[in-house]
C-alpha cells in the first residue's frame, strides 16, 4: 500500500489536495472517502489506508480547502470548536462539486477499474448520501450521516445502491431521524440500513472515546460486502 497527496481540479480553475492511497496490487475499484468535520486528519488517512489494503483505490479530498487548506484537527478543546466553525462555513453545493470532480478524476485513473463508490462519516456521511444523488457514484456508504433528515428531498435523485450505518445511542441523530431515513429510502429502493445497539455517534473512530471495536468491525465488514457486490 502506497499513499501520496495529489491535486484535484476545482470549478474555478484552482486545485485542491486529496490524500490518495493505492492498494498493494496497484489497481482496483475506486472509493472517494469523505471526511468528518475534523479534516483529512490522521484518522481519515488511516481509514483510507485501510480500504486501500482491502484492494481499493482511495481518494480522500480536502473539502475545507477554501477556508483552511490542509487542516487536520483532533477531537476536543479548541480543535472541536474550529471543526464546527469549518463545517458551518462549508458551502455544501461547492463541496458536492468538489466531490463530483474527485469521482471523475478517480474514475479516469488507469489504476481504477472505472467503478467508484463514496464512503463518508458524520458530515461526510450526509455528503456521501448527497454524492449518491448528485456526484455520479456507483454506490454510497453513509456512516451516521448528520442532519440527513433535513435533506431527504434529494433521495428521489438516487439511482445507485446505498448503505447506512446508524448508532442507536447517537446523541446527534435521534430515532425519529433514522425512521425518516428508513421510510424515505424504502420508497426510493436499493437501500440497506443497519443500526448498532449500545453505541454512540463516531463509533468507527478509534481515536475517540465512543469507539466501539465490535460495531466498527461489523460495520466495516458489511461495507466491504456491499462494496464488493456493487463495484
Amino acid at each position: 500500500m502506497t499513499s501520496q497527496w495529489i491535486d484535484i481540479p476545482a470549478q474555478d480553475g484552482n486545485t485542491f489536495k486529496g490524500y490518495l492511497a493505492l492498494p498493494p496490487a496497484g489497481h482496483g475499484p475506486g472509493i472517494v472517502l469523505i471526511q468528518e468535520i475534523f479534516g483529512v486528519n490522521e484518522h481519515i488517512q488511516s481509514v483510507a489506508d485501510q480500504y486501500a489494503s482491502d484492494g481499493y483505490v482511495v481518494l480522500a479530498p480536502d473539502l475545507f480547502w477554501r477556508s483552511e487548506p490542509g487542516v487536520k484537527l483532533g477531537y476536543d478543546g479548541d480543535d472541536w470548536e474550529r471543526a464546527f466553525a469549518l463545517m458551518k462555513a462549508l458551502d455544501f453545493d461547492l463541496a458536492i462539486d468538489d466531490l463530483r470532480r474527485s469521482v471523475e478524476l478517480l474514475r479516469e485513473r488507469d489504476d481504477c477499474n472505472g467503478r467508484v463508490a463514496s464512503v463518508g462519516y458524520c458530515m461526510g456521511g450526509v455528503l456521501s448520501f448527497l454524492s449518491a444523488a448528485n456526484a455520479g457514484v456507483d454506490a454510497a456508504v453513509c456512516y451516521y450521516p448528520g442532519s440527513i433528515e433535513k435533506r431527504l428531498d434529494q433521495a428521489e435523485k438516487i439511482k445507485c445502491p446505498t448503505l447506512f450505518h446508524f448508532a442507536e445511542e447517537d446523541d446527534h441523530i435521534d430515532s425519529d431521524a433514522v425512521a425518516a431515513v428508513q421510510e424515505k429510502m424504502a420508497q426510493v429502493g436499493g437501500a440497506q440500513i443497519e443500526t448498532y445497539p449500545g453505541v454512540d455517534h463516531g463509533f468507527n473512530c478509534w481515536a475517540r472515546p465512543m469507539y466501539n471495536q465490535n460495531a466498527a468491525a461489523l460495520a466495516h465488514g458489511r461495507s466491504l460486502v456491499f462494496l464488493a457486490e456493487n463495484l
